[in-house]
């Protein structure tokens, strides 16, 4: 139901908002999904495309940068150099819906940066520059690297794409494919009436593919809600109350809960809301149900299961703080030990050695792959000289 109110909410999308500065911020909403294969998100992608307006559907594997953003052509009848538009600039003021986003090339992955934030595509080629419009809101699958969701993994190291990319996305939600029997069931009885020669017409409540497009673009084109005071004052005391959770007492460092681009995503969730209402004005109910919708892709991508607080250093970085903090704890280990072993056995010493010593003094699981991080910092340092298997 949330990932449904998401994705709906994205079509509706918030203002777009131009300071007299110059500095632009988006209104667009940018959605990823991830999970386990046959969980019905390329037909999630396929609905939303037919719902927007102007919406483009395209597949990751087969999509280069220039498909993705334009490219320069001869025209055939005139000789003259010219500019066709890509996926991301047809999809101008619309939707691009991007299935299988973890097969894209990295060139074609690089030229989503600009577009999912500036929102416009700068051209270079053949003699022709050009910054075209690409006011899309991107809609992206993405299937684990090992075709199954592992939860004791971030969800950068499950779909292998670049931290600076994976910020990007206001929301990012897990679609898994768990065992439950009733869900199973009517899934089940759903997929089987299909079937049937002569199956059952169950009367909905519910509106048309085409009443629904039509009431979208009305809403899109006439609707432009404004922030109410209760609900920018509710906006503000969301945020802080989210930064708050990262003061522990228990620890030196600070979690990063929450970072500005929560709080914009959170105005245009909520602006989305008030215009799927018809509403001029932003109420407190819009940005009470904004909350609960981040709040829930947070605790599903963010959440660091060692601690199991969220921290978006997962997302903006790939790594949490506490991983961070294992780390140079590790560091700061082996550095002692390996002063003190090599003043008592030697100038040169063995990996396994010292992965052997490591593991009877240390409290914590370490692992080969963390001692070649470790002694690769301390390399860094001057510290001590790797080679092969051994270090001195």
């Amino acid at each position: 139901m949330m990932l449904r109110g998401a994705c709906f909410a994205r079509l509706f999308g918030g203002n777009a908002l131009r300071l007299p500065s110059g500095a632009n911020f988006r209104g667009d909403i940018n959605i990823l999904l991830v999970g386990d294969p046959g969980t019905s998100k390329s037909q999630l992608l396929q609905y939303m495309h037919k719902l927007s307006p102007r919406g483009i559907y395209t597949s990751g594997r087969g999509s280069s940068a220039v498909g993705l953003t334009a490219y320069v052509a001869k025209d055939p009848e005139t000789g003259e150099t010219v500019l066709e538009s890509g996926a991301l600039v047809l999809s101008d003021k619309g939707v691009c819906c991007i299935d299988e986003f973890d097969k894209m090339s990295d060139n074609a992955r690089s030229m989503l940066h600009e577009v999912m934030e500036q929102q416009t595509v700068s051209i270079a080629k053949a003699g022709i520059i050009a910054s075209l419009n690409a006011r899309t809101s991107v809609l992206a699958c993405a299937n684990p690297s090992e075709s199954r969701y592992n939860p004791r993994l971030s969800v950068i190291d499950n779909i292998h794409l670049p931290p600076t990319l994976l910020s990007r996305f206001d929301l990012i939600y897990l679609i898994l494919d768990k065992a439950d029997e009733q869900t199973d069931r009517r899934l089940a009885k759903h997929i089987v009436s299909l079937h049937f020669e002569n199956p059952e017409v169950v009367e909905h409540q519910v509106l048309d593919l085409s009443t629904l497009v039509a009431y979208i673009s009305y809403s899109r084109k006439y609707i432009h809600p404004k922030l109410s005071d209760e609900a920018a004052e509710e906006l503000t005391r969301g945020y802080v109350a989210m930064r708050q959770r990262g003061n522990n007492p228990g620890s030196r460092k600070k979690v990063i809960t929450a970072t500005a681009r929560q709080i914009e995503s959170l105005i245009r969730l909520s602006e989305a809301l008030a215009r799927m209402r018809f509403s001029e004005v932003v109420g407190v109910r819009d940005v009470t149900e904004a909350f609960r919708l981040l709040e829930v892709a947070m605790q599903q991508s963010a959440t660091d299961h060692a601690t199991g607080t969220i921290d978006m250093d997962l997302i903006m970085t790939g790594v949490s703080s506490s991983e961070r903090q294992r780390r140079d704890n590790l560091v700061a280990a082996i550095r002692d030990l390996v002063m003190e072993k090599m003043q008592l056995a030697g100038p040169s010493m063995r990996m396994a050695e010292l992965l052997e010593e490591v593991r009877k003094q240390s409290s914590m699981e370490v692992h080969q792959h963390d001692l070649r991080v470790a002694l690769g910092t301390l390399q860094n340092e001057g510290s001590v000289f790797v080679h092969g298997d051994s270090f001195k």
